[in-house]
């Protein structure tokens, strides 16, 4: 239903619950490379448990070839630097959600390829550095799924 793109993620745990998450929601997710460690990795597997079996998800070279094989409504960004909160958005089937790596975010190249109005942001109090990745990703997914009826789920 919704597409989940991880740009360059280094912590294979935070990875582990994203893939459990995706599905767990009939989500995809896509990995940008590089990726910060081996899809064999032990805390990856523990994380995911034995989702990935059942998960979509695909690992791509670049965004630019991710972005040109999936089907999708809109791309958001989310960025701790962005001026609209992601509860102000309405989301529908198809979008996409783009997430940084854990310690560095979105490069401004990959940023300026998104629209103003789609950069988001995940409200925290002034002085926050960031909330943990696979907390952001499942807070913006399971919104996207209330604001959708949570079709397709039990």
């Amino acid at each position: 239903m919704f597409n989940i793109i991880l740009f360059n993620p280094e912590i294979p745990p935070n990875t582990g619950n994203i893939l459990r998450l995706a599905a767990n929601t009939n989500s995809t997710l896509h990995l940008i490379k590089p990726l910060g460690f081996d899809m064999n990795n032990n805390s990856l597997k523990r994380a995911g448990m034995d989702y990935k079996k059942d998960a979509d998800f695909f690992i791509h070279d670049d965004l630019d070839s991710c972005l040109d094989i999936i089907k999708i409504n809109e791309i958001y960004a989310l960025t701790k630097f962005a001026n609209k909160s992601y509860s102000n958005t309405k989301f529908k089937k198809n979008d996409c959600f783009l997430f940084g790596s854990e310690t560095s975010g979105l490069p401004d190249f990959v940023l300026k390829k998104i629209k103003k109005e789609n950069k988001l942001r995940i409200p925290m109090v002034k002085g926050s550095r960031s909330l943990n990745l696979s907390n952001s990703v499942a807070i913006v997914i399971y919104e996207a799924l209330r604001q959708n009826s949570f079709q397709d789920l039990l």
